[in-house]
């Protein structure tokens, strides 16, 4: 029988990746940094000039120009949620780390 490459591809440890997204902090860092390379651009009036808060769970960011208030998950599929950024972290790696247990195309 061929080996399957799928199966043997190399992959994130769980360790490695609780070292690396086991913490809120760590995820929101994370997200901030996969979000906003180049930092903090207001989505309305393009300026960087901000505050920094923390309101509620999240960083919450207002401009310093039109002083509309963006949110560190606004606008992404976290937006709504009320779990915390380390369950859809571990989620999303739970899943892409499954390899298929049988290929029903062959």
């Amino acid at each position: 029988m061929a080996m399957d490459r799928i199966q043997f591809q190399k992959g994130l440890s769980l360790p490695a990746f609780l070292e690396q997204f086991g913490t809120g902090a760590q995820c929101e860092d994370a997200l901030e940094q996969a979000r906003r390379p180049d930092g903090f651009r207001c989505p309305c009036c393009g300026q960087s000039a901000h505050y920094l808060l923390r309101a509620g769970k999240h960083k919450t960011y207002p401009c310093k120009a039109c002083r509309l208030q963006t949110s560190l998950i606004s606008d992404t599929l976290f937006q709504s949620t009320h779990l915390a950024l380390s369950v859809w972290f571990m989620a999303t790696y739970l899943v892409s780390q499954a390899k298929p247990t049988c290929r029903p195309w062959h």
